[in-house]
């Protein structure tokens, strides 16, 4: 049974370290990150040229099952996807970690995009945390706000004129979060609902700093696609998957 996974994040690698060797897998990799960690299994890098590229790769590599398990903000390539397994008949899952809650103390600000985060920053002070990744800072370029840009490559124009760029790569510490706002006086903290314990840890320093949090809201997944929140779960899917075809091998409900 081959297994493409539309990967790059965590999840994503996690799910192929648990169906390789059973099954072949292929992630794929969309090249944007210069050093990516590599997942188990065969890895392809670069785009498949949109919805129909794609399908005719399934058709060509005789794709059994397809696992979306991209970032959650990958909104092209989870509609390419949807679009590309439903033309070449291959069964399409999407691995969406949680999203993030509020709790008490916590002051967010929720926005549907980043142009709207760049608006939403009126009156919020004048030292922002940009934790939004290296795409889309030219929502931000003509903001007059300092920033302390972070992100794990470097960011490339249009970006705001004042910043300072922190390269680094999570997982973050609560320890090292509260120093990066004491250290920079900080006002202000720009994030995007990622999910996930890795940089999750800004929330809590912010919220203890008693400064507000602008969050972009998370694209929806594509209508009718069976979405599940853990590699675990995806893998049983799988496996359900497999059984249905061929009894003898493959992973069991409880692997």
């Amino acid at each position: 049974m081959h297994v493409l996974i539309l990967g790059g994040t965590s999840e994503a690698r996690s799910l192929a370290g648990l169906l390789h060797p059973r099954f072949r897998v292929t992630s794929s990799l969309a090249g944007r990150v210069a050093a990516p960690r590599l997942p188990a299994g065969e890895v392809r890098i670069g785009g498949f040229g949109g919805a129909d590229g794609l399908a005719a790769w399934l058709r060509e590599h005789a794709v059994d099952a397809v696992i979306d398990a991209t970032h959650p903000f990958a909104e092209r390539i989870s509609f390419n996807a949807a679009r590309a397994a439903a033309t070449a008949h291959v069964p399409l899952l999407a691995l969406r970690r949680p999203g993030w809650v509020p709790v008490d103390g916590d002051d967010w600000r929720p926005v549907a995009s980043l142009a709207e985060a760049a608006a939403a920053l009126d009156g919020l002070g004048d030292r922002v945390f940009l934790t939004t990744g290296r795409m889309g800072l030219a929502a931000f370029a003509d903001r007059p706000e300092w920033f302390l840009v972070r992100s794990v490559d470097a960011p490339e124009a249009p970006m705001p004129a004042r910043a300072e760029v922190l390269l680094d790569r999570g997982p973050f510490t609560l320890d090292g979060e509260r120093e990066l706002i004491r250290r920079h006086r900080l006002d202000v903290l720009v994030t995007k609902d990622s999910g996930a314990a890795a940089t999750a840890p800004k929330l809590a320093a912010a919220r203890e700093a008693g400064i507000p949090v602008v969050v972009v809201r998370r694209p929806p997944v594509p209508d009718g696609v069976e979405t599940v929140a853990s590699p675990a779960e995806a893998a049983v899917w799988l496996a359900g998957r497999h059984s249905a075809t061929d009894t003898g091998t493959g992973l069991s409900m409880e692997e």
